[in-house]
């Protein structure tokens, strides 16, 4: 039974602690609702969400997702796994457990609360495409045995799950495809390239590149991601997604490398090593369907996102330093 409720609502936030959990977990709180954040802190940070520390509608809940939760809310946000190489190949087992067993514990603590569901998606799902961009529609190019499928299959299980939940039990969902996001608050070791780019700038050491650096990835401003999060949950319950949530500006990863020592004022050099296995050529969402759904692009440009990315890293120097 859905829980009663005036205009402030109770959500629930799994991976709340997280670069993108913590972000959404702001302006929710913003718009005067209340908020469960639920975290194992594997790869997510009590630094994250500390300045809501003796906030009056904020919870923090120290829970793994592989196992059930019990809470009363409106919405869910099931955000809650590693999103980076270095993160989610470090325990593969878990990681495609976290996608595929939280998802299940989620889709059956929404359809006990009649609560809508919102699942973070990833563009993972397309793989090593052969389409240019990416439309939702493609079905994608995965390697299933690869050690990148921890990650692209348990979210690809995950989409297939939310999708089998909403026709069985006319769950009201919400899926949406992440293109790569950046911002502050991201973990300075992740491995992603905008973080690692920025930080071996800032410490004046070489930039590592993997391949010739000609492989294309779309930045998207974590708080342009957020809106589309916000605006894809307030949609009608016929629009379940999925539907890309990025920015179609295309950069090279040498492009970014080289931007990045330019507004760092950086001495660092390139360096190019082997290139990954399964790692996508090209990144570029179609966004038409945010668009034409949830009148939604994104807004801040790279620039003016690395600025204040470079600010939040710069900040915190002195401790990458020690």
């Amino acid at each position: 039974m859905a829980r009663l409720y005036d205009s402030r609502k109770r959500i629930l936030i799994t991976g709340g602690a997280g670069f993108l959990g913590s972000h959404l977990t702001d302006r929710l709180l913003d718009q005067g609702h209340e908020i469960i954040c639920a975290d194992n802190l594997f790869t997510g940070t009590k630094r994250n969400i500390e300045h809501l520390h003796n906030h009056p509608r904020f919870e923090f809940m120290r829970h793994d997702v592989t196992f059930p939760l019990y809470v009363e809310v409106d919405e869910i946000y099931n955000l809650a796994c590693p999103a980076s190489p270095i993160h989610y190949q470090h325990d593969p087992v878990a990681t495609t457990k976290t996608s595929v067993h939280g998802a299940i514990n989620m889709l059956g603590l929404a359809k006990r609360l009649g609560a809508k569901i919102f699942q973070a998606s990833t563009s993972e799902v397309y793989g090593d495409p052969h389409v240019h961009p990416q439309p939702e529609e493609y079905w994608g190019n995965v390697n299933p045995i690869g050690t990148r499928s921890c990650y692209d299959e348990g979210k690809r299980c995950a989409e297939t799950l939310f999708f089998d939940y909403h026709r069985q039990h006319d769950l009201k969902i919400k899926v949406a495809r992440i293109f790569n996001t950046y911002g502050p608050r991201m973990h300075h070791a992740d491995g992603r390239v905008v973080s690692n780019f920025i930080v071996q700038a800032l410490l004046g050491e070489n930039i590592t590149i993997y391949g010739d650096g000609s492989q294309t990835r779309s930045f998207c401003y974590v708080d342009d991601l957020v809106e589309g999060f916000i605006r894809l949950m307030e949609t009608q319950d016929d629009v379940t997604g999925p539907i890309n949530l990025g920015n179609p500006g295309e950069f090279t990863i040498k492009e970014l490398a080289e931007k990045v020592i330019a507004m760092t004022d950086s001495g660092s050099k390139l360096e190019f090593l082997d290139l990954p296995s399964d790692d996508p050529k090209q990144r570029k969402p179609v966004i038409e369907k945010a668009k034409e759904k949830l009148d939604w692009e994104p807004k801040v440009s790279l620039d003016e996102g690395l600025e204040k990315t470079i600010a939040y890293f710069r900040e915190r120097l002195p401790e990458l330093q020690s």
